[in-house]
């Protein structure tokens, strides 16, 4: 007994953590983090979405800056604040409603493209565009006619009887006489065969094409007799006129032909020889789409129609002529 009276006693105390474990709050706030990030991620990829390519390279820009006055910007004049400054007291002071706004692109000398500016960029591209397909065409034409000449039998002596080059107007086929193949009979209007073989031939080329066509007769420096009432340039726009008889009768769309036009002498192939047969020729001009008012889709129109002159109530009508004369050309309806 004295033995055991004379053991030490030795208590043992566990300390409880009770905060830990699952317990805890600091998971949660690693969890809003998280979620924070997620939602501003998801926001980031519905703001691409619903941006343009042309306002996503604005904002580039606007991050970006070529020009060191917007890298230097203080205010948020011209860029994503839209004019909205911030006070020292961190408030914005504006009188409108805020609203985001998108720099323009910058020009080379620093100052910025308007819409109106984007805007003729695109045009002047499209016009290139339309310019190069027409280029195209007229290219084609002149090959499928030069191709024909060559491979059929009945137009190969005629190949000195056509002429095929561009003009600022546009692609301009000419046919024209040659001594001892003339392609109308002297001083008269109606094409011989030979003739009405090439302006077939040219029809078919042309017919599915959508450039308006100009028809102009042309004569040499010989004259009629002194004081006859038909002279060059009665006949040299009987011939035109007769030419388009004919490639109508071949099907070509009537609204194709934009004139017609009698030139006389006043255009000689061979200027060094004003009385040469091949100044003697009808020449047929694809016109330029761009020439010719209204036929291009992309041609702007005015905002407000041009007034139109009233007519006198008792006015009445103009007799029909069959041809309008002006200096150096006639014209026919």
């Amino acid at each position: 007994m004295a033995d055991d009276e004379k053991r030490p006693i030795i208590i043992r105390k566990v300390k409880k953590n009770k905060g830990g474990g699952h317990h805890g709050g600091a998971w949660k706030v690693a969890y809003a983090d998280f979620v924070t990030a997620m939602m501003a991620f998801f926001l980031l990829l519905w703001l691409l979405n619903v941006t343009t390519d042309e306002q996503k390279a604005l904002i580039s820009s606007y991050f970006s800056p070529a020009d060191p006055r917007i890298a230097t910007s203080v205010s948020g004049s011209g860029g994503v604040l839209g004019g909205l400054t911030v006070s020292p007291d961190g408030a914005m002071a504006h009188q409108k409603d805020p609203t985001v706004s998108f720099p323009g692109t910058l020009r080379p000398d620093g100052t910025k493209n308007t819409p109106d500016d984007l805007q003729n960029v695109a045009d002047k591209e499209l016009e290139a565009e339309l310019q190069r397909r027409e280029q195209e065409r007229f290219e084609k034409v002149e090959e499928q006619i030069r191709q024909a000449i060559e491979t059929v039998p009945e137009l190969k002596n005629l190949a000195q009887n056509l002429l095929i080059d561009q003009t600022p107007e546009g692609l301009r086929i000419q046919i024209v006489d040659q001594e001892g193949k003339p392609m109308f009979p002297l001083g008269k209007s109606e094409p011989l065969p030979e003739a009405l073989l090439l302006l077939k031939l040219v029809t078919r080329v042309i017919m599915d094409l959508p450039n308006m066509i100009s028809i102009r007769g042309h004569t040499d420096s010989l004259q009629y007799g002194a004081g006859a009432a038909y002279t060059n340039w009665e006949l040299s726009a009987d011939r035109a006129n007769a030419s388009r008889r004919a490639m109508l009768d071949y099907k070509l769309d009537l609204k194709r032909i934009e004139n017609v036009m009698g030139k006389a002498d006043r255009e000689h192939l061979v200027k060094d020889d004003p009385t040469s047969a091949r100044n003697r020729r009808i020449t047929i001009i694809l016109l330029k789409e761009a020439l010719v008012p209204g036929l291009r889709k992309t041609e702007k129109k005015p905002k407000t129609p041009a007034a139109q002159p009233k007519k006198p109530e008792n006015a009445k009508p103009l007799p029909k002529q069959p041809h309008k004369r002006e200096e150096g050309i006639i014209y026919f309806p």
